[in-house]
């Protein structure tokens, strides 16, 4: 067996590609904010939920920690401007929604608002706050699924591949590039050739 040579550095959190997400939130008075979150993910199926990280002295962690709400908006290759910049300025000194030109998206469960350029938005009630160290996790409850009905196909498909979704990896964005399979390729039965070399559909008479 050749013998493979590999550096061992200290522990990082060096897990990616992960989705640059805007997270969006509002204060008791209705002030809105967004901020931007990398370390965000799926956590349950049944109830759905999912979470995300935050530094406690990030400006929207207080908000989110008193009202027990936030909404989770993808971000595309249109939104990446958006997304750093709400990722280094402070709600604590500017309405990053008229900053970013962005437009409140009304949510149908919590009273935080969406994102309405977002393809995507998850709204979220807090179900439990983890204090890991540097930051605090927010595990949340999704209550609605707000979806931008421009992706639909003329099936009522949505084709969230068409959203040229981004993503952030060390530091650098990306947009999504191309399929390299999808859910179960890798075990899914090649279609059968006919003399002529063609694939055909087998029935259930040629199983």
């Amino acid at each position: 067996m050749d013998r493979v040579e590999r550096e061992y550095w200290k522990p990082s959190n060096m897990l990616y590609p992960v989705p640059a997400v805007l997270i969006s939130c509002q204060d008791e008075e209705g002030n809105a904010n967004i901020m931007t979150a990398a370390w965000a993910g799926t956590v349950c199926s049944d109830p759905v939920m999912v979470s995300v990280s935050i530094r406690p002295e990030r400006y929207s962690h207080d908000i989110i920690e008193r009202t027990g709400e936030f909404v989770i908006c993808l971000t595309t290759r249109d939104l990446v401007f958006a997304a750093d910049y709400a990722g280094v300025r402070s709600g604590k000194n500017e309405d990053k929604f008229s900053a970013l030109g962005l437009t409140k998206l009304p949510s149908k469960h919590v009273r935080a608002p969406g994102i309405a350029q977002s393809p995507v938005c998850l709204e979220c009630k807090v179900e439990k706050i983890l204090r890991l160290g540097s930051h605090d996790m927010f595990i949340g409850r999704v209550l609605s699924t707000d979806i931008d009905p421009a992706y639909l196909d003329e099936k009522g498909r949505f084709c969230l591949e068409k959203a040229d979704l981004a993503a952030w990896s060390h530091g650098t964005y990306y947009s999504l590039g191309e399929v390299l399979g999808t859910f179960g390729f890798s075990v899914r039965k090649k279609p059968a050739k006919n003399k002529a070399g063609k694939n055909t559909k087998r029935t259930g008479r040629d199983k």
